[in-house]
């Protein structure tokens, strides 16, 4: 395994980190790691594979020799990379988001495998990994399509770390400012987002509420294609450092009950919790999406309700090592 070479593009953020540290947990533990990133964190000492390293910037002759590519910084920074990534024929899976529209990427979970398996994996070498919303609605989409859903609905609750390291220290700050009654400083959000659920950022924000909807809605609708009923999807700002929570709701039109639509949901890959309900602390450091049992609402028997919670940042890194090992012998 020593003759892998693995190159992860964003090697300083959220996703990067805890993608190497899974890596290393894994079959390709002895890899080559190569760590690139943006010319503000050059010269960061790290470590990978046990032995001390420093992330590097992009550079001519960065990609040689690479078997694959993990983008896990900014969608700006992908995309900037990917024609030189491509040239240099490893396989590449992208967590940014930025590669999702790309003609010749495929989206991919190995959560989804179960109920819509990716036939032409084979003849791919471009990925798209999508988030742990997208993943938990289209999971929900495909498991309640035998009971014939008229209306499907996704409200995603968002966490700061979505923004990296400087969305949580500015959650963080505003926190303590605002509880010694101080005013706020928002140089990242633009927006007071401590004690705050928003719909939108300020008009400064550099990383739009509304783009990461955008996102979350193409890679739902990418996902489940002609195969189910693709839900209406909203994505809330909530003043949360880590994990995304969700509630979904399902209008049916074939009568069934709470046993039956749980069944459903544990066949699509759902933890099911009947005592408690599933929390952004519950769902930390899980590669699973945690479910509560679904719940009729009064004014409809065939409406139904379910809340659920997963890692933001383990989930889709757990996705692209399982798909490493899938395309790597």
């Amino acid at each position: 395994m020593a003759s892998t070479r693995i190159v992860i593009a964003g090697a300083s953020s959220l996703l990067g980190a805890e993608l190497k540290s899974l890596l290393e947990e894994s079959r390709f533990a002895a890899a080559d790691f190569r760590l690139l990133d943006e010319e503000v964190v050059v010269g960061t000492l790290t470590e990978a594979g046990g032995e001390p390293a420093v992330i590097q910037p992009v550079e001519e002759g960065s990609f040689d020799r690479a078997n694959i590519i993990f983008f896990t910084g900014s969608p700006a920074f992908s995309k900037a990379n990917f024609a030189a990534a491509r040239r240099s024929g490893a396989f590449i899976v992208d967590l940014s988001g930025a590669l999702g529209p790309h003609a010749e990427s495929l989206i991919w979970s190995s959560n989804l495998e179960s109920l819509r398996p990716s036939a032409d994996i084979a003849s791919k070498k471009i990925f798209s990994i999508p988030s742990a919303a997208a993943i938990a609605a289209a999971s929900l989409s495909l498991a309640l399509a035998k009971f014939n859903p008229e209306h499907l609905t996704l409200v995603a609750f968002q966490p700061v770390s979505e923004s990296g390291r400087k969305g949580i220290e500015e959650l963080e700050q505003q926190t303590s400012q605002l509880l010694s009654f101080q005013a706020v400083g928002s140089p990242v959000f633009d927006t007071q987002v401590g004690f705050n659920l928003l719909d939108r950022f300020g008009p400064e924000c550099k990383d739009k509420l509304s783009t990461a909807r955008d996102r979350l809605r193409r890679e739902v609708r990418a996902i489940l294609g002609s195969a189910a009923k693709v839900p209406a999807v909203q994505l809330v700002h909530a003043p949360v450092f880590y994990g995304v929570a969700f509630t979904f709701s399902a209008k049916l039109a074939v009568p069934t009950d709470a046993a039956q639509l749980s069944a459903a949901a544990k066949s699509a890959g759902f933890l099911i919790s009947a005592d408690s309900a599933p929390n952004n602390v519950s769902a930390a450091g899980e590669s699973f999406i945690q479910l509560s049992a679904p719940e009729s609402d009064s004014s409809d028997p065939n409406l139904w309700w379910f809340w659920g919670a997963a890692d933001n940042i383990r989930l889709p890194a757990h996705n692209a090592v399982k798909l490493a090992e899938k395309v790597i012998p």
